[in-house]
């Protein structure tokens, strides 16, 4: 645009009031000043944009076309100028979150809870889907960062920062009982029915890795789509069970599920949030990494 958008934004104000008087004073400008603009203007565009009469000035045709286009681009800067500063002030605006299920369930909600309460005029877009798909999201700018599970896979370039741990445990039900007080390895499990999650999760990639260390495929009969139903299946004996400590709780406090010690104790996992520096985040997600990262 070889034209200055400060001209536009006078002939705007000129041809809204008809008058250079009212648009001056509308500018915070000298009658002479927006005088010099308009001529200006004239001037760059070849053609006569007012005619000035005592009562103020008119449009020719050429300035009634030019205002047209002229008044939809203004309205459309001024909108995202609006948005813009209630964006900085935080009254509207979109946290885009991607969450596997378990950190959803499991860490996240208390933390949305906060922001909605210190922010409520702040949306929330969250998606949960497993570890994998959502570091795809998180690459592909379709999230403004992802609270995940560790270990993380195609992760190179991506900002990672850990914010609580966990264990995962080994747990049977009464189907197991003779098990009960016995320490066991991963290889003697392994004769075992054992649940875990299906391939394509954090959590199967965890136990794959624990297992290949040991020379063995992990090859569980049991597949449940979510962490919360690992801990059922193994109260009704379905198999002997792999899940984070939490999960298990309720059930081993209450007696349906007891805890079968391993000779392999199982490194921890991390709940993470996850970064990619070339999506940067919007100035509502820095918000809500405050509450996460203090």
């Amino acid at each position: 645009m070889s034209v200055s958008f400060e001209y536009y934004k006078i002939f705007y104000y000129v041809a809204k009031y008809k008058s250079i008087t009212a648009a001056a004073r509308a500018l915070f400008l000298s009658q002479p000043t927006v005088s010099h603009y308009i001529h200006s203007l004239e001037e760059e565009l070849a053609c006569t944009l007012f005619l000035r009469s005592k009562k103020g000035v008119s449009l020719t045709p050429e300035a009634e076309l030019l205002f047209s286009h002229v008044e939809r681009a203004c309205g459309e800067l001024w909108q995202a100028e609006a948005a813009l500063a209630a964006s900085k002030s935080f009254d509207a605006g979109i946290v885009r979150i991607g969450a596997s299920e378990m950190t959803l369930h499991n860490f996240l909600l208390p933390y949305l809870e906060k922001f909605k309460t210190l922010y409520p005029s702040l949306k929330l877009k969250i998606s949960s889907s497993t570890t994998p798909d959502t570091i795809s999201a998180l690459k592909e700018g379709a999230i403004d960062f992802a609270i995940v599970i560790s270990p993380l896979e195609h992760w190179d370039g991506l900002s990672v920062t850990p914010l609580s741990s966990f264990r995962d445990i080994v747990i049977a039900g009464s189907r197991f009982e003779n098990l009960r007080g016995k320490v066991m390895s991963l290889t003697e499990l392994s004769h075992y029915p054992l649940i875990c999650l299906a391939q394509g999760t954090a959590t199967r990639y965890f136990l794959e890795q624990q297992f290949f260390a040991c020379g063995l495929t992990l090859e569980p009969d049991v597949e449940p789509a979510t962490t919360d139903l690992v801990t059922p299946m193994a109260a009704h004996n379905l198999g002997i069970g792999f899940v984070p400590e939490d999960f298990a709780a309720n059930a081993l406090a209450e007696g349906s599920v007891f805890r079968i010690p391993i000779k392999e104790e199982l490194p921890p996992r991390h709940v993470c949030v996850v970064s990619d520096s070339s999506h940067p985040v919007s100035l509502a997600g820095k918000q809500f990494l405050k509450l996460l990262v203090p």
